[in-house]
């Protein structure tokens, strides 16, 4: 496992982020105890799956696994602290009520940027770090 910093631009509105870049194994220990998988996002730089976890002593983590076009096998898995990964579902969370309100406008014809947008851009950022860290 390698930890790296994630710098968004100040519009982002995101402090700097510690991300882990799991390898298999580390993604095998982590998982020992089972996984909750929570949602899912496709985007332009991947599908992510974004999950908590339990290792074999109950010690919990916090993991996004990324596939790269119609790979079977993952690209790519990180791990975040709580309190950024709480982060990311509010931004999935707040969208499904975006896209609610959205749908009872009658004259919503312009592409407006949503929480999921801004999710979709955050994990640019991560995934854009993470190619140069070897997990």
């Amino acid at each position: 496992m390698k930890t790296f910093k994630v710098q968004f631009h100040q519009e982002d509105q995101m402090d700097t982020m510690t991300v882990q870049k799991l390898s298999e194994e580390d993604f095998n220990n982590r998982t020992e105890g089972g996984t909750r998988h929570l949602f899912e996002l496709d985007t332009n730089v991947g599908f992510f799956i974004f999950f908590d976890a339990v290792d074999k002593d109950g010690r919990e983590s916090y993991l996004v696994l990324q596939y790269e076009e119609e790979s079977e096998d993952p690209s790519a898995c990180f791990g975040f602290e709580l309190s950024d990964f709480y982060q990311f579902t509010a931004l999935y969370l707040n969208d499904l009520e975006f896209q609610e309100e959205l749908e009872e406008g009658d004259d919503e014809a312009e592409e407006v940027y949503t929480p999921i947008h801004h999710l979709a851009h955050l994990m640019y950022h991560i995934v854009e770090e993470g190619k140069q860290i070897e997990a």
